[in-house]
């Protein structure tokens, strides 16, 4: 992360003092009493997952259990996350109706699935969803079936209950709140604000010749590949702003803050074709006069207390009872005439054979790996060069709502300037209530910093460390500018993700192995949003409702130029 510690270009003494007497009450707490809140882990153990690398579960006898269970069926679907239930959406549509999803945790949704913490419902993941430009058709087909988008006088026009409310997005910078997250300019240095304005400019000026001609779309299987797009996937975006001479503090703050945001990792981690795509995919890179002065429905957000679970929810419901949660696929196996699909059912504790004509892996790219007896020579190259980012999402359940430092109004968004952290967003933002009150904050931490080792060793903490250790880190990251925080607080959850995303690393968008594995298999397909280098809710749709009609064996998804 590129962060400068000077006045007005990361967190002030203000904020380090707060931070710091905030972490040591914490500390002493530990040391001395329990703290006031309750909590712990929430989502399937980690044992479960760790059965795809260990084996079965042990016999009296030492071999693998008997198969308890044999179903035919027309399809399987391997994986309830977004791209499988696109998939079994697909599948659906084209009159697969014997269509099974097997799926580890016991609710379907993966990175998008929700919570409830004292009948308020909160997001253990991805908690918006952006309007969808013209490209993502299937995300629009599927907003205008749920009724959240119509078409009027030939436009499209949102549910307003559905549309984020106003005030979207604060920081917290030099003492107090500003609207929006770009660092505004007179809460700089004087020294340092007229640099800073003609790099914010500069940036603004490259995000839109960089998206002329369809460059960057999304799904980004449509975007039109170029050889310049493909030297921009070579660079870090790092080391791509640098050679631009964009290294004003306040903007590469605000540049790795995104980069984080999005996929798990800063700008030193992600190429450069990532780090313009944040931007020139939706609506630009733009300064805060120009957002005020923007059309209200451009750029706009879609979201719900829950996050995008409300939309995995409706996507799960029409399966009932094919849907199977609670089971950890172990072994696939494509034959001549069909595929076996070996798998624990760890609410009953047997094992079950499905045999299916056609299998959809809408899992990680790494897990497809090892559930495959022979996986071919493009998804073991995928993933060597596919990292994930670890992620933690912290529901923070509050008796009475927070006091609030001077500036903007409390926002859905909220984030503290410096911070490592994400900050939190406001599950009862979308609610109607007339009065502040008690509510869930939502917090996150993306953990994609570094190399392997690096993610190795998040990876370990968030296994090892006990919740209350990263409970008080997330408390003490949002202190600065809540001290009265932790003594609000009743109840912290968490929900860790050992690989929650793809890091879009350079060279990976570029990758002949992803447009390979994108392409129609045989009878085994491959549905997830690792084929886009990185991960949102509408690449996740895409591929899944790609494989889905591929498996189905109906015309291959129109994907426009690579």
């Amino acid at each position: 992360m590129t962060r400068s510690r000077g006045e007005g270009s990361g967190p002030t003494r203000r904020d380090v003092l707060a931070a710091s007497l905030a972490f040591g009450a914490l500390a002493a707490c530990s040391r001395d009493e329990a703290p006031r809140y309750e909590g712990g882990w929430v989502g399937a153990s980690a044992e479960r997952g760790h059965l795809l690398r260990g084996g079965w579960p042990a016999t009296k006898s030492g071999s693998a259990p008997e198969i308890a269970v044999t179903r035919r069926v027309g399809a399987v679907i391997v994986g309830a996350g977004i791209a499988g239930l696109g998939a079994a959406r697909a599948l659906r549509g084209a009159g697969v109706d014997d269509c099974h999803v097997l799926e580890l945790e016991d609710t379907a949704g993966g990175n998008s699935r929700g919570h409830a913490m004292a009948g308020m419902r909160c997001p253990l993941g991805a908690h918006y969803l952006p309007v969808p430009g013209p490209t993502a058709t299937e995300v629009i087909e599927l907003l205008d079936e749920l009724g959240v988008r119509r078409r009027v006088n030939g436009g499209a026009v949102y549910d307003e209950r559905m549309l984020c409310h106003s005030p979207q997005e604060r920081l917290f910078i030099d003492g107090g709140w500003r609207d929006g997250l770009l660092p505004p300019i007179e809460a700089l240095p004087a020294a340092e604000r007229a640099t800073t304005l003609a790099q914010y400019r500069a940036f603004s000026a490259a995000v839109a010749a960089a998206g002329d001609d369809g460059a960057f779309e999304i799904p980004t299987a449509r975007s039109r590949w170029s050889v310049a797009l493909a030297a921009l996937d070579r660079v870090p975006f790092a080391a791509w702003l640098d050679a631009h001479g964009l290294v004003a503090p306040a903007l590469r703050w605000y540049l790795d803050y995104c980069c984080r945001d999005d996929y798990g990792a800063g700008s030193a981690e992600v190429s450069a074709w990532a780090g313009l795509h944040y931007f020139a995919s939706r609506h630009g890179f733009r300064l805060q006069d120009d957002v005020r002065s923007a059309d209200a429905g451009e750029g706009g957000v879609l979201t719900w207390p829950e996050g995008n679970a409300w939309l995995a929810e409706r996507l799960a419901a029409p399966l009932g009872d094919r849907l199977h949660p609670g089971r950890v696929v172990r072994a696939v196996d494509e034959g001549r005439d069909d595929v076996t699909v070996d798998a624990w059912n760890a609410t009953t504790g047997q094992r079950e054979r499905w045999i299916a004509g056609r299998v959809v892996l809408a899992t990680p790219l790494f897990i497809a790996a090892r559930l495959l007896a022979a996986p071919p020579e493009a998804l073991r190259e995928a993933t060597r060069v596919v990292r994930h980012a670890p992620w933690l999402v912290a529901n923070l359940q509050l008796d009475a709502a927070l006091d609030d430092r001077p500036g903007a109004a409390p926002s859905w968004d909220n984030v503290v300037y410096g911070s490592a952290g994400l900050g939190y967003v406001d599950a009862m933002h979308q609610s109607t209530r007339p009065f502040a009150g008690a509510t869930v904050l939502t917090a996150y931490l993306a953990l994609g910093a570094g190399g392997e080792a690096a993610l190795a060793e998040q990876r370990r903490r968030l296994l090892g460390d006990d919740w209350r250790a990263w409970a008080g880190r997330v408390i003490a990251d949002i202190a600065p500018a809540h001290p009265d925080l932790a003594a609000k607080v009743r109840r912290v959850d968490l929900m860790r993700y050992g690989h929650a995303m793809s890091i879009p690393a350079p060279g990976v968008r570029s990758s002949a192995a992803l447009h390979e594995l994108a392409a129609p298999q045989r009878r085994v397909h491959f549905a997830h949003a690792d084929l886009s280098a990185y991960s949102v809710f509408e690449e996740a749709f895409f591929h899944g409702m790609r494989a889905g009609r591929a498996a189905a064996g109906q015309r291959a998804i129109d994907i426009g130029g690579r």
